[in-house]
């Protein structure tokens, strides 16, 4: 488990709408929301519930990230994922909470450990806070995230679902 681990806008925005935003605590006990993060949140008319989270939660600790290495720069990501990668980046071994492909790839190519949304809640479901992964994840879908039929199947076959 990583002692701080950072979190891009589309987890936080999801969990939050299903008010399951305490699966960021499976990551750590304090998680890092670098400020693009943030702003992005407050800005783009995110969901209520995110930016209530973002205000009301004392364990979301909104951070100024360091400066975006040219390594992550040359991915042409986000001003939020290419936060969240900077701050793992400086900070080694943090987790890095991320759903955009490019920047999980990104990851990879850096060897900073990631997770998605998904992976939260499979998490969730071995740690037995959650009797079951998939209606949690149904209902995540239905709210907006995107997961293919292939993916949850492959998901849920990783925990007994």
């Amino acid at each position: 488990m990583a002692e701080r681990p950072a979190v891009n806008a589309s987890p936080l925005i999801q969990l939050a709408a299903a008010k399951l935003i305490d699966f960021l605590r499976l990551a750590g006990p304090e998680v890092v929301v670098p400020r693009p993060v943030a702003d992005e949140i407050r800005a783009g008319g995110a969901a209520d519930a995110a930016v209530t989270a973002l205000d009301m939660t004392p364990w979301l600790s909104v951070v100024e990230p360091p400066m975006v290495p040219p390594v992550i720069q040359a991915w042409d990501l986000g001003q939020g994922e290419s936060s969240v990668l900077a701050w793992a980046h400086a900070n080694p071994g943090t987790l890095a909470i991320l759903d955009d492909l490019a920047a999980r790839r990104c990851a990879a190519t850096l060897r900073i450990p990631v997770r998605g949304t998904l992976g939260l809640v499979l998490v969730a479901k071995q740690r037995g806070r959650i009797k079951a992964a998939r209606p949690v994840l149904e209902t995540m879908r239905q709210s907006g995230m995107y997961l293919s039929d292939s993916v949850l199947s492959r998901a849920l076959a990783l925990v007994g679902e």
